[in-house]
């Protein structure tokens, strides 16, 4: 059974105010650097770079980490950007849904493998289930589920909506 969490107009909203809130906590920085976890993290990363794009005078570079979010041990992590650029800059990775920790956790290994300005964290739906120690800094949604359910987020451009599965 689906239960609807968030609609089409609300999801808009909370990208909307995530964005703000990004663009308050590193308005002093020259660039910063979106790394979406592979799928909707990723698209998340590019809706935010256009919305900062023009509240902001900030370069924003945009990057999908891929990871298997199953077994991230199982393939190498890889960034789809030049590492060299990012080497102490602001990063804000970002993914949808934040439930364990695992693939948040895995990413941000990755990403401590260079050295870095700060990192941040965001959630569009945060979910109270860790076992990995992992926190997200901005969140659109926090949510208190049972561990058999699920939440399914389709960032469809005309209808996207988050479902408690």
């Amino acid at each position: 059974m689906q239960n609807q969490i968030l609609s089409h107009l609300e999801i808009q909203q909370k990208i909307t105010r995530l964005a703000h809130q990004i663009h308050e906590n590193c308005f002093e920085e020259k660039t910063i650097y979106l790394a979406g976890i592979t799928g909707n993290g990723f698209e998340l990363a590019k809706k935010f770079k256009l919305i900062l794009e023009q509240i902001s005078d900030l370069e924003i570079i945009a990057f999908e980490i891929l990871i298997n979010k199953e077994e991230p041990w199982a393939h190498p992590i890889l960034l789809e950007t030049d590492e060299q650029k990012m080497k102490n800059g602001f990063i804000i990775l970002i993914d949808d849904v934040l439930n364990s920790g695992k693939t948040m956790q895995y990413a941000l290994n990755r990403l401590l493998q260079s050295p870095t300005k700060a990192i941040k964290t965001v959630a569009l739906v945060d979910r109270t289930h860790r076992r990995y120690p992992i926190k997200a800094d901005f969140v659109g949604i926090g949510l208190s589920t049972t561990l058999k359910e699920r939440v399914q987020v389709d960032l469809n451009e005309s209808q996207s909506k988050a479902f408690l599965l």
